[in-house]
């Protein structure tokens, strides 16, 4: 099965998910992931648990910027409603949480001490950061897009991996480039 080439105009989420309803009960959707992961040629490896399922590929296809899958699955007044959420491993996203907070904090001290400075009277050359640090943020968000764009056949794989095993049709979010 060839992945669907991403939508070059489209700039996708950082985090996509997907959210659907099956008649089918929360347990027979696990049980059908579980027992797809179990086959010897099942393209991912995953942990299955009593409503939330969490699918990665095998060790030596993961490169970097490899996403997870992570899912939760809940009984609904119609069968079960899964939610899925598409990411870097936990290591990678924490990393970039924090040059965020870092950069939106510095931002902040150093506007802070310059305004500070300037309604003062006194020289405010260290708002001359706020550009730089703007700018910064905004290649930090522009390399976890580009990272992302480096997973999508992985996310494919993901995405189709999950349809095939539940024989649900999982619908693919505006920003999940699939």
């Amino acid at each position: 099965m060839q992945p669907t080439p991403p939508d070059l105009l489209h700039l996708p989420h950082v985090r996509p998910r997907f959210e659907c309803e099956t008649s089918l009960s929360a347990a027979e959707i696990t049980r059908r992931i579980q027992t797809a992961l179990e086959q010897p040629d099942a393209p991912c490896q995953g942990r299955v648990s009593p409503g939330f399922v969490s699918l990665w590929l095998p060790a030596e296809e993961q490169h970097y910027w490899s996403p997870q899958l992570q899912m939760t699955i809940e009984e609904s007044e119609r069968g079960s409603r899964i939610r899925g959420l598409y990411g870097p491993r936990p290591a990678v996203w924490t990393m970039f949480v924090f040059i965020y907070a870092l950069i939106g904090f510095s931002t902040v001290v150093v506007a802070v001490i310059g305004w500070s400075r300037r309604s003062l009277g006194l020289s405010a050359h260290i708002l001359w950061w706020v550009p730089v640090l703007v700018l910064l943020f905004g290649s930090i968000y522009a390399t976890s897009h580009f990272g992302q764009r480096l997973g999508h056949d992985q996310m494919s794989t993901l995405h189709d991996f999950l349809a095939e095993s539940t024989g649900l049709r999982i619908p693919k979010e505006d920003g999940l480039m699939i």
